[in-house]
């Protein structure tokens, strides 16, 4: 996996909502209605990260879970991180 360029990194965030740069890795916090709402997203996000051997930083306060991405092998962002953010984004949008 190759480390993408920032071009191609701006160019992921724009078709992104909530997904912000943050040095090289992107993160979104996601607001739920309430503290076991928020674990049970987590344990749907956890079952797959690991089945994409993916695996993000997750911090959950409360009500809110913030999503960080980075590959850590390549010290930058990759399609991995992408396809976990999109792939998070659809298990929210359902």
């Amino acid at each position: 996996m190759t480390r993408l360029t920032d071009d191609e990194i701006d160019l992921e965030l724009q078709l992104m909502r909530g997904w912000v740069l943050d040095s090289k890795q992107i993160k979104r916090t996601i607001h739920f209605g309430g503290f076991m709402e928020a674990v049970e997203f987590v344990d749907k996000i956890a079952k797959e990260a690991e089945k994409a051997n993916h695996h993000p930083d997750i911090a959950i306060k409360y009500d809110q879970v913030t999503f960080v991405l980075t590959t850590h092998d390549e010290h930058g962002l990759t399609e991995k991180d992408f396809a976990l953010a999109k792939r998070i984004d659809e298990i929210l949008g359902r």
